[in-house]
C-alpha cells in the first residue's frame, strides 16, 4: 500500500508511488497535493476517503426537459446574446446568472443543453453548494467511486478535477484518442445533464474538446445505422478501478460492467445518438471480435477525429459548462501541462439520468429534423444528384 500524507483538513490523502512519476491521466488519480501553500481553494483541493458506498441500483427519472417550451422564451429572451459555437454543437449564453434561474428556466436550459449537448456560460458567481442544489434539480447525484472528492467534508457529491504540474503525463501511456469519454457510462443509469465550473484556470491551455453523438450518427449511411441500432456494447469500470488500487488509492464502489445499447435515443429530443466512448466502451456484444474491434475502431476516430463533430472550448475563471452525458463524447487538451505547467482546478456536480433507452419507432435522425425544419426533403439527400444539391440551397442550409 503507497504512503498517506495527513492535510490541515484532517483527510488522509493517497501518495501514489512516485509523486514525479509519469502516468495516464485518465485511469490515474493525481499525486497527493500540498494544502499548505496560500491558495484560495484548499478546502476544493482533491482527496481520497477510504470509505465504501453501496452498489448503485435502478431508480426512476424523469427529465425535465420534457416540460419545457420548445422555443425556449424564459430563458433565451433573459439572456442579453445567445451565440451557437458550432452548426452540430454548443451554445455560448451570457448575461445570465445560474443562481437566479426560475424552475421554467431550469426545464428550458435541460432542453437547450439536450439539443445543443453543450451549452456555455461566463464569469458565473455560483458557490459549489449552490451548484450542487441546481444539479439536483436534474436528477440525484452520482457519487465516483475511484476520483477526488474534496477535502471540505460533505461534499461526496464532488468530482474533482485538478492538476498542478507536478507530475507531467506520460504520451508513450495513452493517445489522445483513448482521452475521449462519456462521464461512467459503465454505470447502470449514466449521468445525464451534467455542469462543471472552473475556479482556477492557466492563461493558456487546458481547452475541452466535445463530440457529438448525434451528428456521428447523422453522418453515417442508412445502412450502417441500422446496424448499429441492433448492436449493444460492454462499458467498463475495471481499468479505473485498477488505476485507482495501482495508485494506492481506494475504491469505494466495486466496479461493474454494464451492456448499454450502441445507439441511443434521447428521451426529451427523441434524437438518435452513436453510444460508445473510448474511455470505457470495451466491445460489442455477440460479434466476432474482429468485427467489434473494427466498428468500435472506426467510430472511435470518428469521434476523436472529426472537427465537424467537435466543439473547442477555452475555459476562463468562474465559467460554468453544462453537457448532457447521454449525446457527447469529451477530452481534455494536456498541452497546458507539457509546455505551461499551471495549476487547472475545477468541480463537477453529476446528476444521473434515465437507463439508456434503445431506438424505437419514434426516433429520429437529428441531421433530417434540421432539413425538415428548412423546408428540405431528407430522402432527396440519400437519391444524391442536382435535385437534392439545389433542394439544399433553397433550404438555405448553407447560410444557417
Amino acid at each position: 500500500m503507497a504512503p498517506t500524507a495527513q492535510s490541515k483538513h484532517g483527510n488522509q490523502i493517497a501518495k501514489p508511488n512516485g509523486t514525479n512519476a509519469s502516468f495516464n491521466p485518465f485511469y490515474s488519480p493525481p499525486p497527493a497535493v500540498d494544502f499548505t501553500e496560500d491558495y484560495e481553494y484548499n478546502k476544493y483541493k482533491p482527496t481520497f476517503p477510504k470509505v465504501d458506498w453501496e452498489p448503485l441500483t435502478e431508480f426512476e427519472v424523469s427529465d425535465r426537459g420534457l416540460r419545457a417550451d420548445p422555443a425556449k422564451k424564459a430563458l433565451l429572451s433573459a439572456a442579453t446574446k445567445v451565440d451557437h459555437i458550432t452548426p452540430a454543437i454548443g451554445t455560448r449564453l451570457q448575461g445570465l446568472d445560474l443562481r437566479q434561474l426560475s424552475d421554467t428556466q431550469k426545464d428550458e436550459l435541460a432542453l437547450l443543453v439536450a439539443e445543443r449537448s453543450v451549452v456555455v456560460f461566463e464569469d458565473q458567481a455560483i458557490s459549489i453548494h449552490e451548484q450542487l442544489e441546481l444539479a439536483r434539480s436534474f436528477g440525484p447525484l452520482h457519487k465516483h467511486a475511484t476520483t477526488a472528492v474534496p477535502a471540505e467534508p460533505g461534499l461526496e457529491e464532488v468530482h474533482v478535477v485538478y492538476s498542478d504540474g507536478s507530475r507531467p503525463p506520460d504520451t508513450t501511456a495513452y493517445s489522445q484518442l483513448e482521452l475521449f469519454h462519456s462521464d461512467v457510462t459503465y454505470e447502470i443509469q449514466p449521468p445525464g445533464t451534467t455542469s462543471l465550473k472552473l475556479i482556477s484556470s492557466p492563461s493558456v491551455g487546458g481547452d475541452t474538446l466535445w463530440s457529438s453523438g448525434y451528428a456521428l450518427y447523422s453522418s453515417l449511411s442508412p445502412f450502417f445505422q441500422k446496424y448499429l441500432e441492433s448492436l449493444s456494447a460492454l462499458h467498463s469500470a475495471a481499468e479505473q478501478a485498477q488505476g485507482s488500487r495501482a495508485a494506492g488509492t481506494h475504491v469505494r464502489r466495486e466496479e461493474i460492467e454494464t451492456i448499454h445499447p450502441v445507439v441511443r435515443v434521447h428521451p426529451v429530443t427523441g434524437w438518435k445518438s452513436v453510444f460508445v466512448n473510448p474511455g470505457f466502451t470495451r466491445k460489442i456484444v455477440g460479434v466476432p471480435k474482429a468485427e467489434s474491434d473494427a466498428v468500435l475502431t472506426f467510430l472511435f476516430r470518428q469521434i476523436s477525429e472529426n472537427a465537424e463533430f467537435q466543439v473547442r472550448v477555452r475555459w476562463s475563471k468562474n465559467q460554468v459548462v453544462f453537457w448532457d452525458n447521454r449525446v457527447k463524447i469529451v477530452a481534455l487538451t494536456l498541452c497546458y501541462i507539457r509546455f505551461f505547467p499551471r495549476k487547472r482546478h475545477a468541480l463537477r456536480a453529476t446528476p444521473q439520468a434515465e437507463k439508456p433507452l434503445s431506438v424505437q419507432e419514434i426516433a429520429k435522425d437529428r441531421q433530417k429534423e434540421i432539413w425538415k425544419s428548412l423546408g428540405y426533403d431528407p430522402d432527396k439527400q440519400a437519391r444524391g444528384g442536382t435535385e437534392a444539391s439545389n433542394d439544399l440551397v433553397k433550404a438555405k442550409v448553407y447560410n444557417d
